[in-house]
């Protein structure tokens, strides 16, 4: 270790909470402030990639977090209008015993808090971070980690605030009562899709996403009239309906594009997860970005003094997450696909690949899910 650093968290979310623990087991003290009252019940489910778990098994949280999730086994795509399947993508034979699981934020989060705690890390709820003023410098131990999300307020101090823009699209997050198979399915429709899978407890996630020119506010936390949903998706399979015809609560957030950071850290003040790069959820990384980060930033600070530290650290992470935010937009755009000669064209090819090469859709990304940032790879 270069030196024991005083560190300070913003925020108790995924990120925060992983790079708490990850620095506290290298010997650091470290305190995570929560602006809101209490860590709860916060979001939806949520798809921990490979990449992502590698993190949860590095800093010691896969036991506790297996029996509170789902291994997933597949993902199969549908056309959603007609509910016939376009391409079935079988995890298992992905190969090298790389896992995906399902779980519910809340209980991501309570796994992640307990890991923290038990490393010798504080969380302290209530308590709102204000970064120094512009041009204050902090004790030459300390560490600030912006891990505040969205709107973050050490963003403001480290680079210029992201100025998002509507990309006309929104989403709904829902969960029903509901089982079966572990599975995440994506039904794929004209300018809209669905991703539902099943939750530990007998519950099932719904993410469902709709291009519109209608403005809606983002985040997480904003009702709407599940017959909203229902109406959007009205032309789609059977099956999709009768999920919908099931939400009793829904939430409604627009979708909004954010600029990634130019400059992720300042003296020493340093950013991570979406404070740094949010990223639209269309490959179902956001989550798995902000476990990279919180590793890849405790081993950077830990192994070298801050002054190369926090430059090592955004120079491994940045063009990784440009990567992965463009990959998400190709999604965006390939799920919904509306002239219908060019959908029925991408979902023949996508059939074709299936029978031909099976394994072929998951390889091409090799470079996302194959990735242990805890190897230095």
């Amino acid at each position: 270790m270069s030196t024991t650093l005083k560190v300070t968290i913003a925020g108790a979310g995924i990120g925060g909470l992983a790079a708490a623990t990850a620095l506290a087991r290298s010997g650091h003290p470290v305190t995570v402030a929560e602006r809101a009252p209490e860590v709860g019940e916060v979001g939806a489910g949520i798809q921990i990639s490979p990449n992502g778990m590698a993190v949860i098994r590095a800093i010691g949280a896969a036991d506790a977090l297996e029996p509170v999730s789902l291994k997933a086994t597949a993902v199969r795509l549908f056309d959603g209008p007609t509910g016939r399947e376009i391409l079935a993508l079988d995890l298992k034979k992905y190969g090298r015993g790389l896992e995906w699981r399902f779980v519910h934020r809340a209980r991501l989060i309570e796994v992640l808090k307990a890991a923290a705690e038990g490393a010798g890390a504080t969380v302290e709820t209530g308590r709102e971070i204000e970064p120094p003023p512009e041009g204050a410098a902090l004790p030459g131990d300390d560490l600030l980690i912006g891990a505040d999300g969205l709107h973050s307020k050490v963003r403001a101090r480290v680079d210029e605030a992201s100025k998002p823009f509507f990309t006309k699209q929104v989403a709904w997050r829902a969960i029903i009562p509901g089982d079966g198979p572990s599975v995440a399915e994506v039904h794929l429709g004209p300018g809209r899709h669905v991703v539902s899978y099943p939750l530990p407890g007998g519950m099932r996630n719904i993410v469902a996403v709709e291009e519109r020119s209608a403005w809606a506010e983002e985040g997480w936390s904003h009702s709407d009239h599940p017959g909203n949903l229902r109406g959007a998706f009205a032309g789609f399979s059977p099956r999709v309906r009768g999920w919908l015809d099931a939400v009793d609560d829904c939430f409604l957030w627009g979708l909004f594009r954010h600029r990634v950071a130019d400059r992720w850290w300042d003296r020493q003040q340093v950013l991570l997860g979406d404070a740094a790069h949010p990223t639209l959820p269309f490959l179902a990384q956001g989550a798995n970005m902000a476990l990279e980060d919180a590793w890849a930033l405790s081993d950077a600070v830990s192994s070298s003094p801050l002054a190369e530290g926090l430059p090592r650290y955004q120079d491994q992470r940045r063009e990784r997450v440009l990567r992965v935010v463009a990959a998400a937009t190709t999604n965006a755009r390939n799920y919904h696909l509306k002239f219908p000669p060019v959908r029925f064209a991408a979902h023949s090819v996508l059939r074709l690949a299936g029978l031909l090469a099976p394994a072929q859709p998951l390889r091409r990304f090799d470079w996302l899910y194959g990735h242990d940032v805890t190897k230095g790879d």
